[in-house]
Parts: structure tokens; sequence; C-alpha cells
């Protein structure tokens, strides 16, 4: 099962989107620091997180929000 998420850092106002099958686990790598893009962006939450069958479709839904609709949908979560 794969995921799709979407994690924020609220001291720098900033959103990450991207794809795993465990997300949770994914969150502690990107802040311990493993990730490169969002090393500096410390400390991340969850601010949403959605189930996909597939990686492709995974891959397909990351794709969309990172899209100018999907942005506008991912502002309205960190309300």
């Amino acid at each position: 099962m794969w995921f799709v998420y979407v994690i924020y850092s609220k001291s720098y106002d900033r959103v990450y989107i991207g794809m795993s099958e465990s997300p949770e686990k994914r969150l502690l790598g990107h802040n311990s620091g493993e990730t490169k893009s969002t090393k500096g962006f410390r400390p991340w939450v969850l601010i949403y997180k959605e189930s996909i069958g597939s990686r492709e479709n995974a891959r397909k839904r990351e794709k969309y929000l990172k899209s100018g609709i999907g942005r506008e949908f991912i502002k309205n979560l960190k309300k």
C-alpha cells in the first residue's frame, strides 16, 4: 500500500509533498535531516496522508497535489 503525504514546516511556512509506503517512517527521516531538500526547514509535521493502491497511482496523485489546483487544496489544510 502506497501513500501520498503532505508535511508542513510551521517555522518556515513551507510544504513538502511526497509518496511513501510508510509516511510516518518517512517523516522521521525528514526530521532527522536524511533528506537534502527538507533538511534546512525542520521540524516537519504530517498534515495530510492519503492511501493509494499502487506506486504508479501514488505518483499520479503526488503530481496532482503539486499542481496549481492541488496546491489550493493543500493551502486549505494549513488553516
